[in-house]
């Protein structure tokens, strides 16, 4: 008889949301330990007062009965970004709070990204404007492993050098277009309403970065 391999899902997700106390954090912290126990998910949960940021694994059987639970833990509606693997890539049970789920090392008023979100269909229109500057908000050594034609490197080492590089070489009274991209979207959900708060009129992300953009949209067209 042959033996059906196990096939496992990767899932990534993450969602800015206010979490209303450090009480509350640590509280989830032992919930979703528990939850990742009792349900066989192995990864790596970030919890932060501005939301979080998991990166998790399991079996099909595994998600589907962890994700149910942790959406009633956090109310919320996970999107996630899925991959699969012939072993389980994760093995680690690690639940984290930290400042930030994602380090900028600056104050943003989230809610300044409604309006910015471009979906793929829509980026090459966007940025094929000569008025539009298109900003890579990735570190040196992504930029170099490929990025959009035309697009700034802003030469950084890490996310949080972001704001001295945008302050040293962009001016909001000057530049009135901004385009910005990732890899999967999350720095730019709070990069896009840093500059936004900086007083740049026409900000815009791409919605779910460039492994979306590569899912959706033919080569031929990129």
């Amino acid at each position: 008889m042959t033996e059906t391999k196990e096939i496992y899902q990767i899932i990534n997700f993450y969602e800015f949301k206010d979490v209303p106390s450090v009480a509350a954090l640590d509280e989830l912290k032992l919930a979703l330990k528990a939850l990742m126990l009792e349900t066989g998910v192995r990864g790596t949960i970030i919890l932060a007062a501005e939301g979080f940021n998991a990166s998790i694994c399991g079996t099909a059987y595994e998600i589907e009965a962890f994700t149910p639970q942790f959406e009633a833990a956090l109310a919320t509606k996970v999107v996630p970004k899925v991959s699969f693997h012939d072993n389980r890539p994760l093995r680690k049970i690690d639940v984290k709070i930290k400042p930030e789920i994602v380090t900028l090392k600056k104050s943003v008023d989230i809610s300044l990204g409604a309006g910015t979100h471009v979906k793929p269909a829509d980026w090459n229109a966007i940025i094929a404007d000569p008025e539009t500057i298109l900003l890579d908000t990735r570190n040196d050594y992504e930029y170099k492993n490929g990025t959009f034609r035309g697009a700034i490197n802003p030469q950084t080492v890490k996310f949080s050098d972001l704001p001295d590089f945008v302050a040293e070489n962009l001016d909001p009274d000057k530049h009135k277009r901004v385009a910005m991209f990732c890899t999967g979207g999350i720095r730019c959900e709070k990069f896009a309403p840093y500059m936004k708060g900086l007083g740049f009129e026409e900000i815009y992300q791409l919605e779910g970065g460039i492994l979306r953009y590569i899912e959706e949209i033919p080569a031929d067209e990129t």
